[in-house]
């Protein structure tokens, strides 16, 4: 292959969620990677971190999750839905799932990210490279045989029987495939910060109102995340407005951490986190695959973007030794991947738009409907649990058919409200 300088099994552009994943669960069995990521090394930013039960059976099954530090991490079981205000409209309990993923996880900033990179490390088949940034695949006819690379060391050329794009939303990899996406950028996004409480708090909640959402989740110790929903492009007014404004918002929708949202002293403990959604037609080329934001970014109202990037790598790495061992990387091949992935991220991208819709509201009427489904599912053990069970990846289809949307609406009895399955599907 002219000017290829090395050759590799798998090249994985981007080595974030999905990529890193796919890496350590390829050199389990034995295949050669190569991971670029033009970043200079793991992230190091302020970003909330909550591992939900789908994801920890990925870590698990990859022998990380137990290597995560205990003085870095927070086991949390309930979490309460208020009203902005304070009053509380439905409480779901994660303890309520299958054993032995029947919780949340929440993290200090990239913790399972930095655990799944120290075990990538360790691993002789994966050359992992930061600082080094995908410039353009290489072809034969129709099919990616390798990629251009420009890095530390210069340009290079790397052969690989698939190469593999988890570069995010933005994707190059994606773009040099030609392959068409529908980008679409939110007009809200989330101001972050981590804050000490005076009390140790142990149980998350989440506040919605008129255009408001607040969420507070513990993380290790006495620290708490808080998760504030604004208008793209308002970060800067609110800045300037100073943080005892922000305070006494935030005060306002949630009076009873009125005390914690004092802690809030300096904006060094924030960060901004834009929101989108990214629909394309297909995942898969002769030669090459998408996985997480590159295939299908998602809005983190479904509390599965990650995750979801995540079962992507395993679903793929599952596929991949019997393709590498017949010589058959082709879309035909790959799209197997696609096929059993697509309809559940389907779903998510599809229930998060309407949980935006819904949660976000500003009309009096629709917000009246989602406090009264809020309350519908405190009382109905079985939609409560459909509900939890989606938000944990444990359920592949929608949460509620037509008839559940009239009943948790209120409109109808349900003889079967106490009726709680632990069925995923």
């Amino acid at each position: 292959m002219a000017g290829v300088t090395e050759q590799t099994d798998v090249a994985v552009v981007g080595a974030g969620g999905g990529g890193a994943v796919l890496a350590l669960a390829l050199a389990r069995k034995g295949i050669r990677t190569i991971v670029l990521d033009q970043a200079q090394g793991p992230p190091k930013g302020l970003r909330g971190e909550i591992l939900q039960p789908n994801g920890q059976s990925v870590l698990d099954r990859l022998g990380v999750l137990q290597s995560l530090p205990a003085e870095a991490t927070r086991s949390v079981r309930r979490f309460h839905f208020c009203r902005a205000g304070g009053k509380r409209l439905c409480s779901i309990d994660y303890g309520d799932l299958p054993a032995p993923y029947n919780r949340a996880i929440v993290t200090l900033p990239n913790v399972a990210h930095h655990a799944i990179v120290e075990a990538v490390r360790k691993e002789s088949c994966v050359s992992l490279r930061y600082g080094t940034s995908f410039t353009g695949l290489i072809t034969e006819g129709t099919k990616v045989t390798g990629l251009t690379t420009q890095g530390p060391e210069g340009v290079g050329a790397i052969g690989a029987r698939l190469v593999v794009g988890a570069d995010g939303a933005f994707s190059k990899v994606r773009e040099a495939l030609k392959i068409p996406a529908e980008v679409h950028l939110y007009p809200e996004g989330y101001l972050i910060a981590i804050v000490e409480s005076q009390e140790p708090v142990t149980e998350s909640f989440y506040y919605v109102g008129h255009k408001q959402i607040l969420g507070l989740f513990p993380a290790t110790g006495n620290k708490v995340y808080l998760f504030y929903m604004i208008p793209s492009g308002s970060l800067d007014a609110i800045k300037q407005r100073g943080i005892a404004a922000l305070q006494q918002v935030w005060a306002a929708i949630a009076p009873q951490f009125a005390d914690l949202f004092r802690n809030l002293t300096d904006w060094n403990q924030t960060a901004y986190m834009p929101t989108g959604r990214v629909k394309t037609p297909t995942w898969v080329s002769d030669g090459a695959a998408l996985i997480g934001d590159a295939a299908h970014a998602m809005n983190p109202h479904a509390s599965q973007g990650r995750m979801q990037a995540m079962v992507d790598a395993m679903t793929l790495a599952d596929l991949l030794p019997r393709a590498l061992s017949e010589g058959d990387c082709s879309a035909e091949c790959l799209k197997a991947y696609e096929v059993a992935r697509r309809p559940h991220v389907t779903m998510l991208q599809r229930l998060a738009d309407q949980q935006v819709f819904y949660w976000n509201t500003g009309n009096p009427l629709v917000a009246f409907l989602r406090d009264r489904v809020f309350q519908t599912l405190d009382r109905n053990a079985r939609l409560r649990y459909q509900v939890l069970s989606t938000t944990a990846g444990l359920r592949q289809t929608a949460p509620f058919s037509l008839i559940d949307r009239v009943i948790a609406a209120g409109f109808l009895p349900d003889v079967c409200a106490d009726r709680m399955t632990q069925r995923t599907s």
